[in-house]
């Protein structure tokens, strides 16, 4: 079981199409979902100062797509466009590093160097699944949560959790709750914003915006779900960074 569901997680297949075609509001969020009292000052800093906004995201398999397009289509670059659209003075760069099958402890070991290396403004670090999978025990987890927050603290970034995706079927093979538990508090401990992706597709589940119940069916239908995380994404990024375009001169 645990082969199959790493199969499938990490190759971030579990998700379908979109029961309601290809309207935006099909993936709307809720506001509790996307509010936070945690601050991206650095990243609010770098826009008020009319900065290049530069953003890494450290991600597992899921937070990537394959085919010709994966890369244009997968989430990290449909949160780049989205940034782009809200902020159209700012130049917005945002790079991918993909570890598979890594861990968080793992992941962890790296992220200052990765850190110091790229120089971000802000990262967003998507983990928690391959933990789940192997049933990591959630003190350990919490303990490389708490080294790797460390280690980009010391590189100087602003910081964006990001838990697990959510699927129905692997709901019912995989606990995931204490991972998505364990990261919530550590989150609110480390004063960082938690992009609860687990929450927000579940949300879309239930309400229709797409199928999660099927089997996966091809690139395409993925496509819409990792437009979709993105552009929440970009979303709270403008939240915790309590960025006004109006302030800034941008007419929306």
């Amino acid at each position: 079981m645990r082969a199959v569901l790493g199969a499938l997680v990490l190759a971030g297949l579990l998700v379908t199409a979109p029961a309601h075609g290809e309207d935006a509001e099909t993936c709307a969020v809720p506001a509790y979902l996307l509010t936070t009292e945690s601050l991206l000052t650095k990243t609010a800093d770098a826009v008020k100062a009319r900065q290049p906004l530069n953003i890494l995201v450290v991600g597992s398999r899921s937070s990537s797509l394959s085919g010709p397009d994966g890369a244009s289509a997968s989430y990290p670059e449909r949160l780049a466009v989205a940034l782009r659209e809200k902020l159209p003075n700012i130049t917005v760069n945002v790079t991918t590093d993909i570890r598979p099958k890594q861990s968080t402890a793992e992941v962890s070991q790296i992220l200052q160097e990765l850190g110091e290396k790229i120089k971000p403004t802000l990262v967003v670090w998507q983990t928690g699944t391959v933990d789940a999978i192997r049933s990591v025990d959630t003190d350990d987890f919490r303990t490389a949560l708490d080294d790797g927050l460390g280690a980009l603290q010391k590189s100087g970034a602003d910081v964006i959790l990001m838990n697990l995706q959510y699927s129905p079927r692997m709901e019912t093979m995989l606990s995931a709750s204490p991972y998505i538990d364990t990261m919530r508090v550590v989150a609110q401990e480390w004063n960082v914003p938690l992009f609860d992706r687990f929450n927000i597709m579940r949300h879309w589940s239930e309400a229709g915006d797409f199928d999660l119940f099927g089997a996966a069916h091809g690139l395409g239908m993925a496509k819409r779900v990792h437009d979709c995380i993105g552009r929440a994404l970009s979303k709270l990024v403008i939240e915790a960074a309590h960025i006004n375009p109006a302030e800034l001169g941008i007419q929306r």
